[in-house]
């Protein structure tokens, strides 16, 4: 996703379109671009669709304890927190 102007970087960052707010609610068979954790969080489960397998690469290292803050930008398929707060946004139309 190239960024073609201003007012498009802008719309990124406020979250445009459609944002799931998950707590501790398995989402599955999304197509989530950004996963910003507000809260201390705890993911048990995290599947992404642009993780290589390569040497040094692996999906499981996403299955950790984010701090406040973390903001992720990956194609993630499922997320699954046991604690924490996260905001999923993806390109749906409202």
């Amino acid at each position: 996703m190239a960024i073609e102007n201003v007012q498009q970087l802008l719309s990124e960052q406020l979250g445009k379109n459609r944002c799931d707010v998950v707590t501790t609610t398995a989402m599955t068979d999304k197509k989530y671009y950004c996963i910003h954790f507000p809260l201390e969080s705890i993911v048990t489960v995290m599947t992404a669709a642009n993780v290589t397998s390569a040497t040094g690469s692996d999906v499981t290292d996403l299955v950790q304890t984010y701090p406040a803050g973390t903001t992720i930008f990956l194609n993630v398929n499922t997320i699954t927190l046991t604690s924490g707060l996260a905001l999923c946004y993806y390109d749906e139309v409202i």
